[in-house]
């Protein structure tokens, strides 16, 4: 690299945190407007390229979403950078390409058993109701990975951590996404029976039933994943 795009490279970094620096510094939250790229410019006292630059990094980051003819605003601060860079990690691991797919199953699995007794204990019976209305969907062969993905983060969302929430999703979706591409299904024919041994031990507020439950859910991944490494 020459040492003039080198410089141009740690000032787009400089800017870019500037920016961040001022979402934090003004207590901005998610959807809220940033000012203009003129009011921007001033402010951090930057050109009007490298503010581009910068807020172009921060929008694939999802810290700032750029409404085109709108402005700029605070973004969602979601996971989806982690979902992209775990999925291509997945697809190109030079050493094991499995290994990125055992590790979120494993992950996976501790955020539910982990937390077996807030999660039972925080279903009420919407939710439950919810859970077996999934199960039902599976059964039926009503685009299963759509009620498998919301079966999951039904789990876990009312145990009010917005974080395991948002990675129960991302992790789901990097499975989803690396898993066919590697030659392994996302579902089998066990999946709603699986799903309903999770549900029903939840409404009876079985615990050590519930924890077995979700192992005997992912163990047949685990399997899955074991014999494609080998």
């Amino acid at each position: 690299m020459s040492n003039e795009r080198a410089g141009r490279s740690l000032l787009r970094q400089e800017v870019t945190e500037r920016i961040k620096r001022y979402i934090l510094d003004n207590r901005l939250r998610p959807g809220a407007p940033l000012p203009t790229e003129n009011e921007l410019c001033a402010a951090l006292g930057a050109s009007r390229s490298s503010v581009r630059e910068a807020i172009k990094t921060l929008d694939a980051l999802d810290i700032v979403e750029v409404r085109h003819g709108h402005g700029t605003y605070v973004g969602s601060l979601s996971l989806s950078a982690l979902v992209e860079g775990l999925t291509f990690r997945g697809l190109l691991s030079p050493d094991d390409e499995f290994g990125v797919l055992a590790d979120l199953v494993e992950v996976r699995e501790l955020f539910e058993r982990g937390n077996a007794a807030r999660i039972v204990g925080a279903l009420d019976g919407d939710h439950l109701d919810h859970l077996d209305e999934l199960v039902e969907r599976m059964a039926a062969g009503d685009d299963v990975l759509a009620a498998d993905r919301d079966f999951h983060a039904m789990l876990v969302r009312p145990i009010g951590n917005e974080l395991v929430s948002q990675l129960t999703h991302a992790f789901w979706d990097v499975y989803a996404t690396v898993a066919p591409h590697l030659g392994m299904p996302n579902e089998d024919h066990h999946t709603a029976a699986l799903h309903r041994a999770i549900a029903y031990a939840a409404r009876v507020g079985d615990l050590d039933g519930f924890a077995e439950a979700v192992e005997e859910h992912y163990a047949p991944i685990r399997r899955r994943i074991t014999l494609a490494r080998t």
